[in-house]
């Protein structure tokens, strides 16, 4: 009995800890004398993120990326960096899962969470770096990170928050050479 206990919560503790943020692949491209990065990210929420979500607490979800010149002898040198932010909101009167680009403005709904988690996975020739701010001699590397941000949840839930790891839902650093 007490084996399949301990079986038991050794498979609850690994649900628990497979949940999370996983950038799959990360690209750059030149488009106009502008870098550009497009990404593929997998968002997994636990459960405790989606019952919060779909009792009406939005999720606010915010991708870093830093762009450094590598420097041999000294710390890199930081040549851009930019967030971008995503509010993933349920609203229960229409059934729609909503995906609020904090940048630009854009809405778009969605009928289904799944469908809205994809969307908001996919990241298109988002503006990076103008090129001329690039200097071929240096080796230059981007790194892309996206959490969820416990801030931007109601004060009353971010003490649970904070010592919850279900609320612990962010990607690794992602690093990849800018080919200029």
């Amino acid at each position: 009995m007490r084996l399949l206990l301990l079986l038991a919560l050794i498979c609850l503790g690994q649900s628990v800890w497979a949940k999370g943020f996983t950038i799959r692949s990360v690209e750059t491209s030149l488009i106009n004398k502008v870098y550009t990065v497009s990404a593929n990210i997998n968002y997994e929420f636990s459960d405790v993120a989606i019952e919060a979500l779909q009792n009406g607490v939005p999720l606010l979800i915010l991708i870093d990326i830093k762009v450094d010149r590598e420097r041999n002898w000294w710390l890199d040198k930081n040549i851009a960096e930019l967030q971008q932010g995503y509010l993933l909101l349920y609203h229960a009167l229409s059934e729609k899962y909503i995906v609020n680009n904090l940048n630009s403005g854009a809405q778009e709904n969605y009928d289904s969470l799944n469908a809205a988690v994809a969307a908001l996975g996919q990241l298109n020739n988002l503006p990076l770096l103008d090129a001329n701010l690039v200097n071929k001699n240096y080796r230059i590397i981007v790194r892309l990170h996206t959490y969820l941000d416990l801030e931007a949840l109601p004060a009353p839930m971010r003490p649970v928050a904070y010592i919850s790891s279900q609320w612990r839902l962010e990607s690794d650093w992602y690093e990849w050479p800018l080919q200029p």
